[in-house]
C-alpha cells in the first residue's frame, strides 16, 4: 500500500477502504464489491475494479484476492493489485478518461478482454469513444509493441473492399501498376480494428468470415494463400441481432466477432463525468492554454441530452473557444441547444424552498416521491435518471 497510496497518521490500525477509498465503512456497505469478502464467502479466486485515492490521485486499480491454505489448514488472503494504465480519473492524458459508475463497469471488462486474444465487439452510440477503447485493448494485450490497424468500413465501396484488406498484385486490375499490401498484412502481430462493422456490405460479409474463420487469404490476382495474424476488435452503433433478424447481416459472422461484447455508455449515462470530460478536453484542444468554463455552463452542459455524445462535447467546446475572448466560457458562448436544455421537474412537496436545505434531503425526498409514483422497474427508473441500476439501488437503499 506504501507505495502508492498516502497512509494517513493513525494511533490505531487501519482498515483497507480507509487507505485506499477513504471510506468510514466497508466497500460493499458503500455501492462497491469487497473481494475480500467475496473471497472469504466462495473461497475462490475474486477481481474486482476500485477506484483508489492514491499519492497521484485518483487512480483505476484492478483488484484481485486470492485465498492460500496452508498445509496446517489456516487460510491466508493474498491481494494483489495491478494500477490500471489505460485510463485515468484525472484530466491528465490521452486515453480513456471517467470515474463514474457505468465508466469503470466498461473499464473493468476491458481490463478482463485486453490481456487475451479473444474477438471484442464495442457497442455504443456514434462518439462514445469506440476508438480510444479498442486502442486501450490493444495496449494492455501481448501484442501492446506491435501495429494496431483501424480499417473504416463505412468507407469501403465493394470495388475497393478487397485491394484495401488483402491488398492487390501488379496488374490485378486497370490502374494497379504497383503491388501493394493490403491492411490485413499492415496488422500482421497486432490489431485489426473494424470500425463501423455494421455497415460491411451483404456481398462481402462472406469474404470477411472467410478471413475470420481460416485465418488465411489472396491478396487480389495474387494465387499464393497468406496466413493472417492478428487480433480482432470490432465496432459499431448499430443494432447487429436486428440487422441479423432482417437478414442483412450474417448470423455466423455475428457470432464470430461478438465473442466478447462491450457496451460503450453514452454520455447520459455518465453525466457525473462532464466536468472531467470537459477539463481533459480544454486541455487538449489548447495545448494546456488556461480556458475554463464558469459554473452556468457547466450546469447547462450536464443538463444537455448529447445525442453526438463526447465528440459532440468536443466540438462544443471547439466552438465556444473561438467565442469568447477572455478565456471563460460562459452560458452566452455555448450553442442554444444546450442552453435551452429543460430543467428536470421536481416536486419539492413538503421541502421547505424558503430556506436553505442540504441537496441530500431535497434528493432523497425526490427519489421517494418517484419510486411511489414510477410504474415501471429498477432498471427503467434508473435509465431515465442517468444513473446505473447498481448506484440507483444504492440511493433507494438508504431511504
Amino acid at each position: 500500500y506504501s507505495d502508492h497510496h498516502q497512509i494517513p497518521e493513525s494511533d490505531v490500525p487501519l482498515f483497507c477502504y480507509q487507505v485506499s477509498h477513504a471510506y468510514q465503512r466497508p466497500c460493499d456497505e458503500c455501492g462497491e464489491l469487497c473481494p475480500l469478502k467475496k473471497c472469504q464467502e466462495t473461497g475462490q479466486r475474486q477481481r474486482v475494479l476500485h477506484l483508489h485515492q492514491t499519492s497521484q490521485g485518483r487512480e483505476h486499480v484492478d483488484v484481485e484476492m486470492r485465498p492460500i491454505t496452508l498445509t496446517d489448514g489456516q487460510t491466508y488472503f493474498l491481494e494483489i493489485m495491478h494500477m490500471v494504465k489505460v485510463a485515468q480519473a484525472h484530466p491528465e492524458g490521452q486515453g480513456l478518461i471517467g470515474c463514474s459508475e457505468a465508466f469503470n463497469q466498461m473499464l473493468a471488462l476491458i481490463q478482463r478482454a485486453g490481456p487475451s486474444d479473444i474477438s471484442v465487439l464495442l457497442l455504443g452510440e456514434s462518439g462514445t469513444g469506440k476508438e480510444l477503447a479498442a486502442k486501450a485493448i490493444h495496449n494492455i494485450s501481448s501484442r501492446m509493441n506491435k501495429t494496431f490497424v483501424t480499417v473504416e468500413c463505412s468507407g469501403l465501396s465493394e470495388t475497393l473492399f478487397e485491394s484495401e484488406m488483402f491488398g492487390h498484385e501488379k496488374g490485378a486490375f486497370t490502374g494497379a501498376i504497383n503491388k501493394k499490401e493490403g491492411l490485413v498484412s499492415a496488422a500482421r502481430g497486432g490489431t485489426l480494428f473494424l470500425d463501423e462493422i455494421g455497415d460491411v456490405p451483404l456481398s462481402l460479409q462472406v469474404k470477411l468470415l472467410r478471413l475470420i474463420e481460416t485465418g488465411t487469404y489472396r491478396t487480389v490476382g495474387g494465387v499464393e494463400l497468406r496466413q493472417a495474424d492478428f487480433r480482432l476488435v470490432c465496432a459499431t452503433h448499430k443494432n447487429l441481432r436486428r440487422l441479423v433478424d432482417a437478414g442483412t447481416f450474417r448470423q455466423d459472422l455475428y457470432y464470430r466477432i461478438s465473442a466478447f461484447p462491450i457496451e460503450l455508455p453514452s454520455l447520459r449515462e455518465r453525466k457525473e463525468d462532464i466536468p472531467l470530460l470537459i477539463t481533459a478536453l480544454l486541455k487538449r484542444i489548447t495545448d494546456g492554454a488556461s480556458v475554463s468554463l464558469n459554473q452556468e455552463a457547466v450546469i447547462a452542459l450536464k443538463k444537455y441530452t448529447f445525442p453526438g455524445n463526447i465528440r459532440e462535447l468536443r466540438n462544443i467546446l471547439e466552438r465556444a473557444i473561438l467565442l469568447t475572448d477572455n478565456k471563460q466560457i460562459g452560458l452566452e458562448h455555448l450553442p442554444s441547444e444546450c442552453r435551452e436544455a429543460p430543467m428536470i421537474a421536481c416536486d419539492t412537496g413538503s421541502i421547505e424552498t424558503s430556506k436553505i436545505v442540504p441537496l441530500a434531503d431535497i434528493e432523497n425526498h425526490y427519489l421517494a416521491n418517484v419510486r411511489e409514483k414510477f410504474s415501471g422497474n429498477n432498471r427503467e427508473l434508473a435509465e431515465k435518471l442517468g444513473v446505473s441500476e447498481r448506484t440507483l439501488y444504492r440511493k433507494l437503499s438508504s431511504l
